[in-house]
């Protein structure tokens, strides 16, 4: 007997044990590379190269015992069967492709024990099973204790290896692992070798010689350093291609290389661009799957960027930007184009674009969207047939908006817009201009009757779906329409009229639809000069005031003068007040006017006689605004009137908008004394709610039941209900409109304790005094 570690010492080829040093070491080196570049790698190129670092190391191993085992140079022959020694190495392979599936990407103490033990149980069948293929005249004996001794010691070395490997960075992850890993290997290899012994058995009969065994050595070194050599290149190969193939991924476009109109090249954005595979695009024409906007062949000559359309997309429609250069690619000269997906940003731009020209609520198209219609339809319209516009307000809306809410407007803008687009032609233009206010671009109009017959389908769908009796939010509509050329040659001016058609329809009515006619024109620049000039005939002192006198139906006795207000234009001479007070009213300069008439008329009473009291109309629009009686209160202050010879006669319109800030006002006005007075009654709603809700001081019979009454018995009987009801209310009751003393007895038989009208005087300006005044009035009575 003797033992293979003196075999080692005394007995071994010193070239093949650095051999396989040389081996061992350059396959720890290569595995520890190898896996460095799997845990960079995503999970599917990891697996390739975790089963690729197991070769290499199984491999390795393997071959750094077997050519160490052939390094023995003793008088035993020996060979060695071929499938056992394939079978060591397939074990070392499988043990470590477990060893490198548990290690995962980043391995901790846990995972870095169990993957060393799973690794030197590996090393330790590849050995045994390698010791077992020996074919030689001995019988292979173990010592146990050393066995499991470098059973230990090499796990250890494997499990600080991995470990290592997960903590250290940089290239101290490959090379001391590795050291580690050669470490485990030598001491497992060794230290089992020193526990073995062959006993040589002259009963087992092996053929003299190493001739059978020659051949394994340079097929080992060969086949092992090339398959280490051949990993490492493939390795760093692999990794410049992956980079590349990544740095050509990361771009956002589309590339696409091309070798005499055949695609040779694409990055992984190209193919899903097409939407279809590597190998569909490779080989096939660019015109395949691009078409360019103009036309032209995809590879020509371009000196800037060209939209095109990519073909055999599954979307709808795909646009992309390509630009085109040339290159050398492959040792040839190729063309490569970049292709940008435009798709959402033409989408984007779509979107931005239908906003602008869109109203938000209702989707309809707005202003902007509508004028350019009109234009092009003026342009295209004077070669073919007509078309009209028609302008269309909403009755009621503000009212509705006020008292339901901004939502419910909305609704109902949104219920109308949905009407409109019913009724009209699919060629037809609807528009929201703003708020409540919608044009009808009507194509192909022939004569006015096609328009009419418009205009009667949206006056007849308002009736359906907007009925105010079921529904308290409903509105109506006043339809206004020009018809183009006649109407208007350009569209600002076809838009003008039609405005003007609807002014019209709105004043005569309401819910009505209205052609546009010259004279129209005509009106409306009349009321707007006057609206202008009732802007500054303040400023110019064109107004003036004019008194007439309130008398005692029973005495003839003047008690006080109502206060009119009078305008003398110095072009239109004496204008009515029925004419400018409701342009006034409308335009808002009613606030002005009637805050200098009232302070005027004041500032007249301050110098009569106290038994004279002053009455001032004050317009619904004056109530308004919330300051109204301070207005009052300082006209009376800055005057020196006593506020109880003022009387302000509302109209109960006033109470209609706005009720209870009204009645407040009224009361504010009220506490100073000045008393008030109810206007036109009998005219109006003449609500006996409106006189019980507020305590008003008198009530005025309006002319008209005056001017009937010789000739009209219930004009009697009316102004002799108003006459008991103000005296079953305790409020004095005047006649408006005496003219004769027929009326005048009349009024004073029904209880009319005060009259006011022609019979007892002209109103006259401030230049007559106020006793001429009196006097006038006795002698006529």
């Amino acid at each position: 007997m003797f033992s293979l570690i003196e075999c080692v010492a005394h007995q071994h080829d010193y070239r093949l044990v650095l051999l396989a040093a040389t081996i061992c070491a350059l396959g720890n080196i290569t595995l520890f590379v190898l896996l460095k570049r799997a845990s960079e790698c995503v999970e599917l190129r990891r697996r390739h190269w975790l089963a690729v670092a197991a070769i290499a190391e199984g491999v390795g191993v393997w071959a750094t015992h077997f050519v160490a085992m052939l390094a023995y140079r003793g008088a035993m022959p020996m060979r060695f069967d071929a499938a056992l020694t394939i079978l060591s190495a397939a074990l070392a392979v499988a043990a470590f492709w477990l060893t490198f599936r548990m290690l995962g990407r980043k391995p901790d103490a846990k995972r870095a024990g169990v993957a060393g033990l799973i690794a030197t149980i590996g090393v330790a069948l590849m050995h045994f099973t390698g010791m077992a293929s020996i074919i030689a005249p001995a019988a292979v004996r173990y010592a146990l204790s050393p066995i499991a001794i470098s059973f230990l010691l090499a796990w250890g070395a494997f499990a600080g290896s991995f470990f290592s490997f997960g903590a250290l960075r940089g290239w101290r992850r490959v090379f001391a692992p590795a050291g580690l890993t050669i470490l485990a290997v030598v001491a497992l290899h060794f230290t089992a070798m020193s526990a073995t012994t062959l006993v040589p058995d002259p009963t087992i009969a092996v053929t003299a010689g190493d001739g059978s065994a020659a051949w394994l050595i340079p097929a080992i070194v060969f086949a092992t350093l090339a398959l280490i050599g051949l990993v490492l290149a493939s390795s760093f190969v692999e990794r410049l291609l992956t980079d590349l193939r990544g740095l050509t991924d990361a771009t956002l476009e589309g590339l696409m290389i091309v070798h005499d109109n055949v695609i040779v090249e694409i990055n992984q954005q190209m193919s899903t661009l097409v939407g279809t595979s590597y190998g569909a695009l490779i080989g096939s024409r660019p015109e395949d799957w691009l078409q360019f906007s103009d036309q032209s062949e995809v590879t020509g000559d371009r000196s800037s960027t060209t939209e095109a359309v990519i073909r055999n997309s599954s979307e709808p429609e795909k646009i992309v930007e390509v630009a085109i250069h040339e290159i050398e690619y492959r040792g040839r000269s190729c063309q490569v184009l970049a292709i940008r997906d435009l798709t959402q940003r033409k989408e984007a731009e779509r979107e931005v674009a239908y906003m602008a020209s869109h109203d938000s609520l209702t989707d309809l198209p707005n202003r902007a969207c509508l004028n350019r219609a009109l234009a092009e339809a003026a342009r295209r319209t004077r070669h073919t047939d007509g078309f009209a516009l028609l302008a269309l307000d909403l009755d009621r809306f503000k009212a509705v908006n006020d008292l339901f809410g901004h939502a419910a407007g909305d609704d109902i803008l949104k219920r109308v817009a949905a009407m409109l687009k019913a009724v009209v032609r699919t060629d037809d233009i609807v528009a929201r201009i703003g708020g409540d206010e919608f044009l009808i671009l009507q194509r192909h109009v022939e004569d006015d009757e096609s328009v009419r017959r418009l205009t009667a389908r949206i006056l007849d769908s308002f009736a359906r779906e907007m009925d105010s009796a079921l529904d308290p939010t409903a509105v109506g509509v006043s339809i206004g329409a020009a018809v183009f050329p006649r109407d208007g040659s350009d569209p600002e001016t076809l838009r003008h009229n039609a405005d003007l058609a609807l002014y019209r329809a709105k004043h005569e009515g309401r819910g009505t639809a209205c052609f546009f006619d010259p004279g129209m024109d005509q009106q409306v620049r009349e009321r707007r000069a006057m609206e202008h000039d009732l802007r500054h005939a303040l400023q110019r002192d064109e107004f003036h005031l004019v008194f007439q006198p309130l008398v005692s139906t029973a005495f003839s006795a003047t008690v006080g003068f109502e206060a009119l207000l009078r305008w003398t234009h110095p072009e239109r001479g004496n204008v009515p007040p029925d004419l400018f007070i409701p342009v006034a009213e409308e335009t808002g300069a009613i606030l002005p006017i009637g805050e200098w008439v009232l302070r005027e008329a004041c500032r007249c009473a301050a110098g009569w006689s106290e038994n004279l009291s002053i009455a001032v109309n004050v317009s619904p629009i004056q109530f308004q605004v919330a300051n109204l009686a301070a207005v009052v209160r300082s006209a009376v202050e800055d005057s020196g009137l006593d506020p109880r010879r003022l009387e302000l006669e509302i109209t109960e319109s006033s109470l209609l908008r706005n009720r209870e800030t009204t009645l407040t006002t009224l009361h504010a006005i009220k506490a100073m004394g000045i008393r008030i007075v109810m206007d036109d009654f009998g005219t109006g709603y003449s609500s006996l709610s409106n006189l019980q809700s507020f305590p008003f001081d008198k009530i005025k019979i309006d002319r008209s039941f005056i001017a009937a009454l010789a000739k009209d018995d219930a004009a009697r009987s009316i102004i002799r209900a108003i006459v008991g009801l103000g005296k079953s209310l305790n409020l004095p009751v005047v006649a408006e409109g005496v003219e004769t003393d027929e009326q005048r007895r009349m009024v004073l038989e029904e209880g009319c304790p005060q009259a006011q009208g022609y019979l007892f005087g002209q109103p006259h300006r401030l230049s007559d005094r106020v006793e001429k005044l009196e006097i006038t009035t006795r002698s006529q009575a």
